[in-house]
């Protein structure tokens, strides 16, 4: 545990300072901060491989790509949620919580945070700059992609705490561990669920952030984000563009709260 915790301190200060000439969107450089914060360097690895600009001018073509387009995308999602499964977590943990009125907290935290601050406060442009738009777009995506996080970390964090001795204090060091191997699992589940949510412009990927007085943003000045000094692409999620019916996304929250159900019911039948 000792040597991840310092491997994980390495890989934040690495990436919270090579993400700075990185040219992408400030909510998605915190985003990979605190995904490095919480999975140590599995998610430096991810950021190196996934949104670093292995030159200079290339970052919107190397992030162009599907994967690296969804790895955004599960990333924004882990890193918001995350810290409202965290801070729930603690809560539960020093107040000593029932498991399941713990998972309830962590629960609403997590989503609420995750969508009403990392989602639509921060992401709220994509919306058209509207905090309420913002809210009812991305309310359904951020529920599914919730659930399947938390189906994957509710398993790992019931056989995390009954396999190591006082991990579900948040004063030990096994606490933390649990937690991380919690996230990084939660991370990989939600992965495949954010593929087809992007690939159907219900989530935002990575984004390309050139600032104005190169040649590239005199070409943009029309854009509306102009104003604030930045040229913003995203490259293939619009989420106004979204066409999926009805019918569809209704069978995707329910199939997400059925997988839910199963992660705590295997929690629970498996460790008590």
């Amino acid at each position: 545990m000792l040597l991840w915790f310092l491997l994980t301190a390495v890989s934040v200060f690495f990436v919270a300072i090579d993400i700075i000439k990185t040219p992408e969107s400030t909510v998605l450089k915190w985003g990979f901060v605190l995904i490095t914060a919480y999975i140590g360097p599995v998610g430096a690895f991810l950021y190196v491989l996934g949104c670093r600009e292995p030159l200079p001018g290339l970052h919107k073509q190397y992030t162009s790509h599907r994967w690296r387009q969804v790895l955004g995308s599960t990333m924004h999602c882990v890193s918001g949620d995350g810290l409202g499964i965290l801070v729930g977590a603690v809560i539960g943990g020093l107040i000593h919580f029932s498991r399941p009125l713990e998972i309830g907290l962590e629960y609403l935290l997590g989503f609420g945070f995750g969508w009403t601050i990392f989602q639509a406060l921060f992401m709220k442009d994509t919306a058209g700059g509207s905090f309420l738009k913002a809210l009812k777009k991305t309310f359904i995506p951020e529920l599914v992609s919730m659930n399947y996080l938390m189906a994957a970390m509710v398993v790992v964090m019931s056989f995390g705490m009954k396999m190591i001795p006082d991990s579900n204090n948040p004063l030990t060091m096994g606490f933390w561990f649990v937690m991380s191997m919690s996230l990084l699992a939660g991370f990989v589940f939600a992965y495949p669920v954010n593929w087809w949510l992007v690939s159907n412009h219900l989530k935002h990927g990575m984004m390309t952030v050139i600032p104005t007085g190169t040649a590239h943003s005199m070409e943009k000045q029309a854009d509306s984000n102009a104003k604030h000094g930045l040229y913003m692409n995203n490259h293939s999620t619009d989420m106004q563009t979204a066409k999926v019916s009805t019918t569809s996304l209704v069978l995707t929250v329910v199939v997400s709260f059925i997988v839910f159900a199963i992660g705590i019911g295997v929690a629970f039948a498996w460790t008590g």
